[in-house]
């Protein structure tokens, strides 16, 4: 039954009839986009008196156990446990190591969700034996279903985890609720999003459903676990601001007959450049990126990131870093598992950094965005639209040039240019990651000159962009100050859940 508003149940405390803590079990996906957010989160409810666990493999624990200390350096009294569970590999049939859900071949992905689903009962098991206090709330991953009989199990609620914006679900869901492919067989035939207070058109292609569109009778399975999960939640946390999207938050919350808690950016628990650096990479060293932008001038960098999925042909890498080239601004750009790529495009990249020598940095490998988007020098942001991007660049008040590449990111697009007017579009039309025939060149050179010239010149439009997103950026840190609808909402979880199943433990 899902949570309507009603009071937490009572007679939970302990024998004293005193109230008991709020511990939140936290069950994130691990893939960086995911449990990034699903980590701050937990950091944001210790910081409030919660007690927080977050359970999960052994390479899950290893990715956020930096910056979980590294927060709890800065406050001692912070209550947030990693327990960490192997996995059975053999059991479902998964190659032995692969276990990081951004890492892993599409081959190889259902297997994974088997072996963590596995996890369930030793994390139960664990739970109720040396938990203390008993946990009082579930917080899972939308893409672990199974965390819903963990909850039941354990006699508790369940609340399901979003790193995704209220718009881009309730679009989702209205496309699903309402049938608005129903015989629709071209794929990228457009189709207007039913339920909206305004006409937003997507395809099947760009807006098929969470794990939908994959010819694999185990895939749609999984995604019907999934939905039926979501269903059953007892509300929703979601890393959002109200503000940025007031009516979609409303509307996805009635849609559903449950609560939706905003609680984000959830980025912005971390004060100082430090922790933020560390997010999802312990092995960050922010110092040369640092050093770099120091040198440039203020709002004259463009920071480019396609995230930690997507990895363009070595024929489109090569368009963008002519099209960066071309574009005569200062760029900062990201270029994920570069060592993968031949000798010519190696050859490219060092022959780019030669001719550009000063005014542009290509890192091979990792960047902390999150900085660098927060950096004085940065001016604007070319993203894959991922959600925790696309927020992370609205809280810096950075405008974004919108480069989708699949599942949720072409929603995001939409929300970044059509709802918000904060971006410039490439043009694509078609999710470019995990297609069965790959194109070698999807955007040209000169597409990638125009938009970054365009989002980061003068002139009204640009300027107009850049007040809009410098006005969602202080909405957005003002929701997560005191009196702000994020910080509203986080106290209301710690109190609301400050009641579960210890009465349950047997």
């Amino acid at each position: 039954m899902a949570i309507q508003g009603q009071a937490a149940p009572t007679g939970n405390g302990d024998a004293d009839g005193t109230k008991q803590a709020a511990h939140f079990v936290f069950v994130p996906l691990n893939e960086l986009g995911h449990v990034i957010p699903a980590v701050d989160t937990a950091l944001l409810l210790a910081t409030h008196g919660a007690v927080c666990t977050i359970v999960g493999p052994p390479s899950t624990v290893a990715r956020v156990r930096h910056t979980v200390d590294a927060a709890a350096a800065g406050n001692s009294g912070l209550q947030v446990r990693l327990v960490e569970f192997p996995l059975d590999y053999a059991a479902a049939g998964l190659p032995v190591g692969a276990d990081e859900a951004d890492r892993i071949d599409p081959a190889h992905m259902m297997s994974y969700y088997r072996a963590v689903a596995l996890l369930r009962a030793p994390i139960e098991r664990h739970l109720r034996e040396h938990a203390a206090p008993y946990p009082t709330c579930v917080v899972s991953d939308i893409f672990n279903p199974w965390a819903s009989e963990l909850a039941a199990g354990l006699g508790v609620p369940r609340l399901s985890f979003f790193s995704m914006s209220a718009f881009s679900v309730l679009c989702q869901h209205n496309l699903e609720r309402f049938g608005a492919f129903a015989g629709v067989e071209d794929a990228n035939a457009p189709v207007v999003v039913p339920g909206l207070d305004r006409k937003v058109v997507v395809t099947r292609a760009q807006a098929p459903g969470f794990l939908r569109g994959i010819p694999i009778p185990e895939w749609e399975a999984l995604a019907d676990y999934i939905e039926r999960a979501r269903a059953e939640a007892d509300g929703v946390v979601m890393n959002t601001v109200l503000e940025m999207e007031p009516e979609y938050v409303a509307a996805y919350a009635a849609a559903r007959g449950m609560k939706v808690w905003t609680v984000g950016p959830v980025s912005l628990h971390h004060k100082g450049a430090e922790t933020l650096a560390s997010r999802g990479n312990a092995a960050a060293d922010a110092a040369e990126c640092l050093r770099w932008l120091d040198g440039r001038d203020p709002g004259s960098v463009v920071y480019v990131s396609f995230g930690s999925i997507a990895q363009p042909s070595p024929k489109q890498l090569m368009e963008l870093g002519l099209g960066l080239e071309a574009s005569g601004h200062p760029f900062l750009w990201v270029v994920r598992n570069a060592g993968a790529y031949d000798a010519a495009v190696r050859a490219f990249l060092d022959g780019l950094e030669g001719r550009v020598a000063g005014r542009g940095l290509v890192v091979r490998g990792w960047a902390p965005q999150a900085v660098v988007l927060s950096h004085p020098a940065t001016g604007g942001f070319v993203t894959h639209c991922g959600w925790n991007s696309t927020l992370e660049a609205v809280t810096a008040g950075l405008p974004v040039v919108t480069w989708p590449h699949f599942t949720d990111q072409f929603l995001n697009e939409r929300m970044a240019v059509e709802v918000l007017g904060i971006g410039v579009s490439v043009g694509v039309t078609e999710p470019i990651t995990f297609r069965s025939v790959e194109k070698e060149v999807v955007v040209g050179r000169g597409v990638v000159e125009q938009a970054v010239r365009s989002v980061m010149g003068a002139g009204e439009e640009a300027e107009g962009r850049r007040r809009r997103v410098r006005e969602l950026a202080a909405k957005a840190r003002a929701a997560v100050q005191e009196g702000g609808s994020s910080h509203a909402n986080l106290l209301e979880l710690v109190k609301r859940f400050g009641t579960g199943a210890a009465a349950s433990q047997g």
